[in-house]
């Protein structure tokens, strides 16, 4: 008996014992290898054990949750009321504006706020709780799209910029990051003193206004913007929030949200880079009327460059626009200013013209060219470098300027202390200024005046028309 109770007694004990020391063994083995080369494949397998229980905990919110037992392919209360989903907005940036493609380009924060009982939970604390994208392809989401959008993607850096927040009371916030390219149908009429009215619109593409019911969550205050956002070339009057509705033949009425935005272009860089150019050009186009009208050379010249640097302006501005059918603001300006210049090209061509005529009947009349259409005073300074103010010197100097006449005049403009001499240059100014009257044009005095007057007053009518 004794023996019997000794035997069971040493197998209890090495059925515990043994176990235990084999356990330690292994421990001690364990680290042994960790503390050797097996350091790295310690770290991956705490690391995957971390990530076993990170899927765990994911499993035991998504049995809280309750995701498996329902079907989220409907949405929350289907067969009854539609479901309210709220919208709020929180702009960026609005990174750029295409004139030429007409679309302009805005970063935003989106906001959903709805409520679907089947993901509601106990929760002694009243937390909410916090999920990344994974979790939205597994619920119902409102399937929100941009209505005339080109463009658009949801940020994914370093993971997709979506946030899901889930309350204990089913109440649900999906937050996501977007950048949206979409069209702005703008009126260049008034380019570039004009103002652009855009808008950005979200609706549900596949529940009309019997399933879901789309409205701004905060009312106005539903739409927020950065302070500091600004533009290169406007600058932002407003951002306000509007609602309607939009009918589609085929399914029905739908709940549309808009997000309107008003620009005002900056003029100053168009004041710079086109204004003040056609300006100069024009009013370099009058020098022309007080260069001589026996300058043929100069005179054509300046007229070809100023109507040549016109059409380079259009060119340049026509390039960076939209070809539409109708005249802007700055076309109306630029092709007045080209009228300009063309019409000084055209003024010298008739002085010219009429000029020629003036001379013929002139011959016919007296047999010789009168002193008026004569190489005057101011040109035969050219050739021997004094003043001329005898009808005998002048006619002498427009037949022939042979080596004795040349000599003698060059001995009359040598210094002198005679009196007479020095009164004679202090006159110079005056016969000069004289006789470039004398020759000028009767149309060349009056486009002087009436050139400068005319441009003046379109300027005034053009800038209190459009500004």
């Amino acid at each position: 008996m004794v023996l019997a109770f000794q035997l069971v007694f040493f197998t209890y004990i090495w059925i515990i014992l043994i176990p235990n020391v084999c356990a330690a063994s292994n421990i001690k083995m364990t680290h042994q290898r960790c503390s050797s080369s097996m350091k790295q494949t310690c770290k991956q397998e705490t690391r995957m054990k971390k990530d076993d229980r990170t899927k765990v905990r994911s499993q035991k919110y998504e049995q809280l949750l309750h995701i498996e037992d329902d079907d989220f392919a409907m949405r929350p209360g289907f067969g009854g009321s539609p479901v309210p989903v709220g919208i709020d907005v929180h702009v960026e940036s609005i990174d750029s504006i295409s004139e030429t493609n007409m679309d302009f380009t805005m970063t935003f924060y989106l906001r959903h706020y709805w409520k679907d009982e089947r993901l509601s939970f106990p929760s002694t604390a009243n937390k909410s709780m916090t999920f990344d994208h994974r979790l939205t392809r597994k619920i119902w989401v409102p399937d929100i799209f941009f209505v005339h959008s080109k463009r658009s993607f949801i940020h994914d850096t370093t993971m997709e910029n979506i946030m899901l927040r889930v309350h204990p009371d089913g109440n649900v916030l999906l937050s996501l990051r977007i950048t949206v390219s979409a069209m702005c149908f703008m009126d260049f009429s008034r380019f570039p003193l004009d103002t652009q009215n855009c808008s950005l619109e979200l609706e549900s593409y596949a529940y009309n206004e019997d399933d879901l019911m789309l409205y701004w969550k905060h009312g106005n205050r539903s739409l927020n913007a950065e302070e500091h956002m600004s533009l290169s070339q406007f600058f932002i009057e407003d951002f306000s929030a509007s609602s309607g509705l939009a009918f589609y033949s085929s399914t029905g009425w739908y709940n549309r949200l808009f997000i309107n935005f008003v620009l005002r272009r900056h003029v100053f860089f168009f004041v710079l880079q086109t204004y003040f150019p056609a300006i100069l050009m024009v009013m370099l186009s009058w020098v022309s009327f007080w260069i001589d009208r026996r300058a043929v050379p100069a005179r054509v010249s300046l007229g070809i460059t100023t109507v040549l640097t016109m059409s380079t302006i259009i060119t340049a501005v026509s390039a960076s626009m939209p070809q539409v059918s109708y005249l802007k603001a700055v076309d109306v300006y630029l092709w007045v200013s080209s009228l300009f210049v063309f019409l000084s090209v055209i003024e010298y061509a008739a002085v010219n013209y009429l000029t020629t005529v003036e001379e013929r009947k002139q011959f016919k009349k007296t047999g010789k060219i009168s002193r008026m259409y004569n190489i005057d005073a101011v040109q035969a300074m050219a050739f021997d470098g004094c003043y001329h103010d005898s009808e005998i010197d002048m006619d002498q100097t427009s037949l022939s300027l042979n080596s004795e006449d040349f000599m003698r005049r060059k001995s009359i403009c040598s210094p002198s202390t005679d009196s007479s001499q020095i009164k004679r240059r202090k006159s110079l100014g005056g016969h000069v200024r004289r006789i470039i009257l004398e020759n000028n044009h009767v149309i060349d005095t009056y486009s002087r005046i009436l050139f400068p007057i005319v441009y003046i007053l379109f300027n005034l009518f053009y800038w209190g028309v459009y500004v």
